[in-house]
C-alpha cells in the first residue's frame, strides 16, 4: 500500500556509506526529504544526488536534513558519495526492507533485476508525519523539487 501525505512514516535503521546506523528517528524535532534512487552511478541518479547537494544549505535553511537510500551495498555507497562529493547520509537498503515499507520497490527493474528502489521522494515533517509523498515510476523522472520546497516552506 502506498504511503501518502498524513501517514505516520515508517521508521527505520540502515547502515550509510561510512558503515555507521542512521535511524529516522535520529532526526526527530527536524524535517527530513527522504529520496529512494534505484541505483548508484548511473545517469538520473547521479544528477539527482548532485542537484540535493548543490540545494543542501537552502534545505538546512528550512531546518530539514536530506537522506538518501538505495539498494546498493554501504561499500558501493561510500566510493558514491566520494565521487560526486555528496554531502548528505547515503543509506544502504541492501535487504530492502525500508524500500518496501516505503512502497518504493521494483518488482522488476531492467536487465530483469528484481527489488531496486524505485525513484521516491518523501518529506517527513519535525513529528514524523508524512507531508509530500512522490512514487515514480519511470525511473528516468526526477522528483518535483519545487513541490518538495513548497511543503517544506510551508511547515
Amino acid at each position: 500500500m502506498a504511503l501518502k501525505a498524513g501517514d505516520k512514516a515508517p521508521l527505520f535503521t540502515l547502515h550509510a556509506s561510512d558503515t555507521q546506523p542512521v535511524s529516522l528517528s535520529d532526526y526527530a524535532g527536524k524535517n527530513v526529504v527522504v529520496l529512494f534512487f534505484p541505483l548508484a552511478f548511473t545517469g538520473v541518479c547521479t544528477a539527482e544526488m548532485c542537484t540535493m547537494r548543490d540545494a543542501l544549505a537552502d534545505f538546512n535553511g528550512m531546518n530539514t536534513d536530506v537522506l538518501a537510500i538505495s539498494v546498493d551495498s554501504p561499500f558501493t555507497l561510500a566510493k558514491f558519495k566520494e565521487s560526486e562529493s555528496l554531502n548528505f547520509p547515503l543509506l544502504s537498503d541492501f535487504n530492502k526492507d525500508v524500500s518496501r515499507a516505503y512502497g518504493s520497490l521494483y518488482d522488476t527493474f531492467v536487465f530483469g533485476m528484481e527489488g531496486v528502489s524505485k525513484r521516491s521522494a518523501f518529506v517527513v515533517d519535525s513529528e514524523g508525519v508524512i507531508r509530500y509523498a512522490e512514487v515514480l515510476d519511470s525511473a528516468g523522472d526526477l522528483p518535483n523539487f519545487t513541490a518538495i520546497r513548497e511543503t517544506l516552506a510551508a511547515l
